[in-house]
């Protein structure tokens, strides 16, 4: 079940690789195991997502493609799985990334307020970024650990379901 459900809404593999922006890759995304759905590719592929879901990093699904690519895990699924942090879920992760960090490091927390400036971002890196980085790792590695695993065991059981469910139908 879930290989057709993830075949299903993935995209084609000879038109991203025809893809303008994707074609600077070149032979790289020739490897197969990139577009092979099995239990390791797509379980290593959530992981990959979610690791990279938690960085607070622009182009978060540029890393996903290089670290897919890397590992050889199915590029669609980590990169569609990066989508999971986006601007309506950021400020509630990175936060409670923040929170964590500081929690570790066991620092207080610091009254902050956004300001949209370059004096802030500034500001905001040498004060409350450390601790957000830190906890965004630990974060992304618990969630790819979790997010792989889980996966595993999702995908065992389905097979497994769908074996008993053949044994159970009658042969015409």
């Amino acid at each position: 079940m879930p290989k057709k459900f993830i075949k299903r809404f993935s995209p084609n593999p000879e038109t991203l690789k025809a893809h303008p922006h994707l074609k600077h890759f070149g032979a790289k995304l020739q490897n197969p195991n990139l577009w092979h759905i099995n239990r390791r590719s797509a379980a290593g592929a959530v992981a990959v997502g979610l690791f990279c879901a938690w960085m607070p990093i622009p182009f978060q699904m540029l890393l996903a493609t290089f670290v897919a690519m890397f590992f050889s895990v199915n590029l669609p699924i980590s990169v569609a799985l990066v989508w999971l942090s986006n601007p309506f879920t950021m400020p509630p992760l990175f936060y409670g990334a923040y929170r964590l960090g500081a929690f570790i490091l066991q620092q207080p927390l610091m009254d902050f307020h956004f300001k949209l400036s370059f004096h802030w971002i500034i500001n905001a890196l040498e004060t409350i970024a450390p601790v957000m980085f830190l906890g965004c790792f630990i974060l992304g590695c618990i969630s790819a650990f979790v997010g792989y695993w889980g996966f595993t065991v999702f995908w065992r059981y389905s097979s497994a379901q769908k074996w008993k469910k053949r044994k159970r139908t009658p042969k015409r």
